[in-house]
């Protein structure tokens, strides 16, 4: 595949509005120092070291500048509240933030983005980056708000020791969810102090539950329900996503995934990269393409071992239709705030950070697949992780999700249906029923359609 169709339908990255509350910081004195708010949580912590190294090589090119680092210390819905509530007021806001893609767009209508075009149109290097890849930081008036670091798509991860022990078939490529879930009953009868299948479910893991959980499910399911969102309407009364939940409560009520209790620790995807993955505790992990950055050298867990022991396989459709597999892609940008008192030099940290080495760091370390043409043409960064075609191969029928101002609200429905079918509280009928309803008191009805 061309690295040009790596990146094709990023233009379709959703967007969120906030919603959010909850933390503060203090506020840059002048506009001699500029602040860098990012995320900095559990296994995630090759950003904070990359972002220290980049403060030393910007301060030594810029003298009389300084750069104020902000880790925010929370898992990711949490992040979103804690850099809202600092964009609420100037004193508190970055001059340089850690955006997700489908925030842009709502963070740039409440006004907390600076528009980039006047400075991406005077770096030499902007046009190293692909098109589609610039749109995922576009604004609805077609500004640019943020600049791509990565993207990524969402696979299945699985032990091949552990499936070669129970006589799984290596390498492993299940056809429908059935084939998924008979593996991990395989594993289960014959390996009971193994954790079978791991799918993020739940309202602790935050849109990790909608987008590696539910939406990987949902956008693979069969039949014309399959999506959250059509022509510009919410969908209601979907068989596709009951089904989705069904898929859920098959896992945990089944007894082929971690206990409630566990899957609803705040914690666990941390859990899951540094210790069952490695430790050979759980066989298949359905998550995503950066998984493997927490076991190279520069991770927060090495693992040598990780590419022998580990083997990749596309999360099937439901039946197996067309096209055979569903991913979910994402991204981040680095973004400049509206209220900096030196958009210039945020901009500096930006295009220092994103050169082409800083862009190549970050994209190895974070197993991430590159936004930038110099990038990805270059052997370094193909030979750097044996996974990378893999993970880059599923852009081309991967997903994105809505575009809307609405989307985190849905997302947290989602995420409420997930846990009530997960702990056995609501059948995957009732569930579905109560999300559409919560669906509606956001939205409106005139805003859904129903495709039963």
């Amino acid at each position: 595949m061309k690295r040009t169709r790596i990146i094709a339908g990023l233009a379709a990255v959703a967007v969120a509005a906030l919603g959010l509350a909850g933390c503060s910081s203090s506020g840059s004195a002048s506009s001699d120092t500029i602040k860098i708010a990012y995320q900095k949580f559990g296994s995630f912590q090759q950003l904070d070291a990359q972002m220290k190294v980049v403060k030393k090589t910007y301060e030594k090119e810029h003298p009389g500048v300084k750069v104020t680092l902000v880790p925010i210390q929370a898992q990711e819905n949490d992040y979103y509240t804690k850099l809202a509530l600092m964009n609420k007021a100037p004193a508190t806001a970055p001059d340089v933030m850690y955006e997700d893609t489908f925030l842009v767009k709502a963070d740039a209508e409440a006004g907390y983005l600076l528009p980039l075009d006047k400075y991406t149109a005077k770096w030499k290097e902007w046009n190293q980056f692909y098109d589609n890849a610039k749109q995922a930081g576009q604004g609805d008036d077609g500004k640019l708000y943020g600049v791509p670091m990565g993207t990524d798509t969402r696979a299945l991860w699985y032990n091949k020791d552990i499936f070669k022990e129970v006589g799984l078939p290596v390498p492993w490529q299940p056809k429908t969810w059935d084939d998924v879930l008979a593996a991990a009953k395989t594993i289960k009868a014959k390996k009971p102090d193994v954790i079978p299948f791991n799918v993020y479910s739940g309202k602790p893991q935050g849109e990790a539950s909608t987008m590696q959980g539910f939406e990987m499910l949902l956008y693979g399911a069969d039949g014309k329900g399959n999506t959250l969102y059509k022509n510009g309407k919410w969908v209601t009364g979907s068989k596709q996503f009951q089904d989705s939940l069904q898929f859920v409560k098959d896992v945990y009520q089944g007894g082929l995934g971690p206990t409630p209790q566990q899957a609803l620790d705040t914690n666990v995807g941390t859990t899951i990269a540094q210790t069952w993955l490695p430790k050979g505790q759980l066989a298949i992990d359905l998550d995503g393409s950066w998984q493997s950055g927490t076991w190279l050298k520069s991770g927060t867990a090495p693992w040598a071992d990780w590419s022998k022991v580990m083997g990749q396989a596309p999360m099937p459709t439901q039946n197996g239709q067309a096209p055979g597999y569903n991913s979910m892609s994402g991204g981040w940008t680095l973004a400049v705030g509206k209220n900096s008192k030196n958009p210039q030099a945020a901009f500096d940290f930006i295009s220092t950070f994103l050169n082409k080495d800083g862009s190549m760091k970050y994209d190895i370390e974070n197993s991430q697949i590159a936004v930038r043409k110099d990038v990805s043409e270059d052997p370094k960064y193909d030979a750097s992780n044996p996974t990378f075609k893999f993970f880059s191969g599923l852009v081309e029928h991967t997903n994105f999700r809505p575009a809307t101002s609405d989307y985190s609200q849905i997302s947290n429905a989602i995420q409420v249906a997930m846990e009530s079918v997960m702990t056995g509280q609501q059948t995957p009928k009732q569930a579905a029923a109560t999300y559409d309803q919560s669906l509606i008191g956001v939205v409106g009805k005139d805003k859904t359609v129903n495709v039963r």
